[in-house]
Parts: C-alpha cells; structure tokens; sequence
C-alpha cells in the first residue's frame, strides 16, 4: 500500500529575493581541490552580455539592449529581472510621449560583481597557462 504523500503549503520555500551574488540555483557539486564558483547570476551568457553591455555605457534603453544582444523581449525581460533583483541592475521606466522607455544602469553594486568576474576569470586563466 502507497504512503500517502505529506502536503506542501509552500511556506517553507518562500523567501526574499537573493541577495547580490546570491543565486536560487543550486550550486554545483564541490570537489577537493576545486576553485570557487564563479557568480552564477552573471555567468548565465545573456546577464554576461547585459553586464558587459553595460559596463561599457552610462545607460541602455531595452531598444538598445535588444538590438546589441539579439534577444529577443521575453527573454531580455527575464535576465534583466533576474540582475535588477540581484541589486546588479536598476531599471527605469517611463514615458517619451506616448512610447513606453524602459532604461538600465549597472548598479555600483553589479560594477563590483562584474569586476569580481572578471577577476576570477583572469585568475583561472592565468592558472590554466601556468599549468601548460
């Protein structure tokens, strides 16, 4: 006979929303020896490409964005959302006439993050050559 199945309220999976370089996501395995995890909000190819973007600009409209990264709305929408609640991205909303303008700035704080990646990646890179 079948156990019957304990009923989820949810309430032990709700939480706030990630903190700055804090991912949902479950980390990968660790083995011995193994380097730290690079940040896995930024990491994803399409909120590297927005960072990066970004870096190099004051601000970008999601026009902008959309045509420089060949995403398409939906999933720009996503990852843009994904890096504003991580405290990486600010978003602002308003309107030229009656068009609707969405723009984005990286935050001090995701300039940070971004260094951090870039230096984590230099790191590996450099360890990966000395290796050779």
């Amino acid at each position: 006979m079948a156990r019957p199945r304990a009923v989820s309220t949810g309430a032990s999976r709700a939480r706030s929303a990630p903190r700055p370089g804090e991912s949902r996501e479950a980390p990968p395995a660790k083995s011995r020896g193994a380097v730290p995890d690079l940040d896995r909000v930024i990491h994803e190819r399409l909120r590297l490409a927005i960072v990066s973007a970004l870096a190099a600009a004051e601000k970008l409209s999601f026009r902008e964005l959309k045509a420089m990264l060949n995403a398409t709305d939906g999933n720009l929408s996503v990852h843009a959302r994904k890096l504003e609640d991580a405290g990486y991205v600010s978003c602002r909303k308003s309107f030229d006439g009656r068009v609707p303008r969405t723009e984005y700035r990286l935050t001090a704080d995701g300039r940070r993050a971004f260094e951090r990646y870039l230096n984590h990646l230099e790191s590996l890179v450099r360890n990966a050559r000395n290796r050779s």
